[in-house]
Formats: structure tokens, C-alpha cells, sequence
């Protein structure tokens, strides 16, 4: 059975923020940070222009710690960012407003947080080279407030009209069944836990690959949706049994323990009234018909 929203009623309002360099936290002597093993790395982190990784492509094997696909976008004031973080939700349209990109249209397709506190939005590669840093970006943001009527209990988070229709979620007996491409169990979720999930992001963790292989979570793509098993993202993302949870794959995996790739939460019911269904391909990437 179908099920309805309140769509009707969502605001729309501009979100903006500009493409920002890329940052690497830590001293000027020392930029180096330390894997899971202790040995320490320098390669590519979030921010900037990615012009070889989009949605879609692997989530693993990338010489990058928690990559963000296409292009990263912050607000200049600490308020402006949050606003831009919590409003601007995944699917949303963007649209270039600076630059020699001008006019190009992209879509919001992640967030990152706690340090960098971007917005992640896809443009297709040619638009890309195009861009530069300090480009503005203007987002028509939708979606908080988005309820599913019949479920009370369910919390959506970041997830826009336009990717909760391509969705097609049904009512079964009750429950919100909802494609995914896996099931993540709870303690293979790491950083994040215990902050807010308005925005931001949770990461898998990683560091034991048989576990990961193990709960076929090994060949993720960017832009897939997952299910987070017995974890409750109501306000702040933590563990609470039977509880479930529906993100996006939005970031690279990375050597840090507990920073494997990140997701944004679309999806949460403390009462388990979210029943995942595993089927192949469920990205957004084809959801969203994102240009390559």
C-alpha cells in the first residue's frame, strides 16, 4: 500500500553556501594522522573540488580519508552554516550562482560533520572543471518537516520529497518497507554516535575487514541507501534495540578507526516500524538520475 506525506505543506527556501578549500586539521609541523594501527598517513581529506570520485563509485580502495564526492560547500558564519546543514536535505536541487559555472545544476546528495560541517552536492565532471573555490552555490531546500502519515514514531531527517518518491516506500502491515542495499549492524557503527542527526554524519567502522566482508558490506558504493540496525537517531544517533534506521553512503572509507565511510540519516523509528528490503542497485545515483 502507498503511503502519503504532507509534501504539500514542506517550505522551500534558499540555502547558500560557497565551495570550500580543502582543510587539514593539526599542527603546521606535524600534518599527519594516524590509522588504526598507529602508523601514520597524509592524503586527501574532505573539502574542495573531488574531480574523480562521484556518486555511485566505490566506497573503498581510494588512496583518501572520508573523500566527499563532487563538491563541498560551506557558509561563511557559524549560524549561516548551521542553517545550511540542517535545511538543505538529500535530492534537494543546487544551482551554480558565481563563476564560470554559472547556471550549472547540480543535487545535494550528503553532509559531513562534526569538524568540517559541509554540504556535499553532485555536479557532473565536466561541469566540475568549470568550478572553482569560493564559487557560490544556491540550494532550493525541502524536506524538514516531511511526516509519513500513519507512522508517528518516524523521524525523517535530510531526506527530500523528491528522493522519498523515488524511494516508493509501501505500508506493510504497519511497517515502512524501504529498499536498501544492506543492513548495517550496530556495532559496526563508529564516529558519530551520541551527536545530533539534523546534520552531520555516521561513519562504519572499518578497521576489521572480515566483519565488514562478513555483514557484505565490503563493495558499497557511494549513493547507496543502507539500513543502521537497533540504532535510534530520534535527536542524537545512538544504540537502542530494535530501533532502525535509513541512510545514504555519502563519504569515502579512511584509515582511522571508527572513520570508515560515512552516511547522511534519511530515515529513523525507535519502535521499529522501518522494515529494510535488500534488493541490488538501490543508489541514488539512479534514484536521483544524477548526470555522470
Amino acid at each position: 500500500m502507498s503511503v502519503q506525506t504532507n509534501e504539500d505543506r514542506l517550505v522551500v527556501v534558499s540555502v547558500s553556501g560557497s565551495i570550500v578549500h580543502p582543510s587539514f586539521p593539526g599542527l603546521p609541523a606535524e600534518p599527519y594522522r594516524l590509522a588504526a594501527d598507529g602508523t601514520p598517513f597524509l592524503l586527501p581529506t574532505f573539502g574542495g573540488i573531488v574531480y574523480n570520485i562521484s556518486v555511485g563509485d566505490s566506497a573503498f580502495g581510494w588512496m583518501a580519508d572520508c573523500v566527499h564526492p563532487g563538491v563541498s560547500i560551506h557558509h561563511g558564519s557559524d549560524l549561516g552554516n548551521r542553517g545550511l546543514n540542517v535545511f538543505a536535505c538529500v535530492g534537494n536541487d543546487a544551482m551554480v550562482m558565481s563563476g564560470e559555472g554559472r547556471g550549472a545544476r547540480g543535487v545535494v546528495t550528503g553532509k559531513s560533520g562534526r569538524f568540517s560541517e559541509n554540504v556535499i552536492v553532485h555536479f557532473a565532471k565536466d561541469v566540475r572543471r568549470s568550478l572553482a573555490v569560493g564559487d557560490k552555490i544556491v540550494i532550493r531546500a525541502t524536506g524538514v518537516g516531511m511526516e509519513v502519515a500513519g507512522f508517528p514514531s518516524m523521524r525523517l531527517k535530510s531526506l527530500s520529497p523528491r528522493l522519498f518518491r523515488a524511494l516508493a516506500p509501501t505500508n506493510a502491515g504497519g511497517k515502512l518497507r524501504v529498499p536498501v542495499v544492506a543492513t548495517i549492524p550496530a556495532h559496526l557503527l563508529g564516529a558519530g554516535a551520541g551527536l545530533t542527526s539534523e546534520g552531520g554524519s555516521l561513519h562504519i567502522q572499518t578497521t576489521d575487514r572480515d566483519a565488514i566482508r562478513a555483514a557484505g558490506l565490503d563493495r558499497l558504493k557511494l549513493g547507496d541507501i543502507v539500513a543502521l540496525e537497533d540504532y535510534d537517531s530520534r535527536y542524537q544517533h545512538g544504540y537502542l534495540r530494535g530501533a532502525i534506521g535509513v541512510a545514504v553512503i555519502g563519504q569515502t572509507d579512511g584509515p582511522r578507526a571508527g572513520y570508515g565511510p560515512g552516511m547522511t540519516l534519511l530515515m529513523t523509528d525507535s519502535k521499529g516500524l522501518i522494515e529494510p528490503v535488500v534488493q541490488r542497485d538501490v543508489n541514488i545515483a539512479t534514484l536521483l538520475d544524477l548526470e555522470a
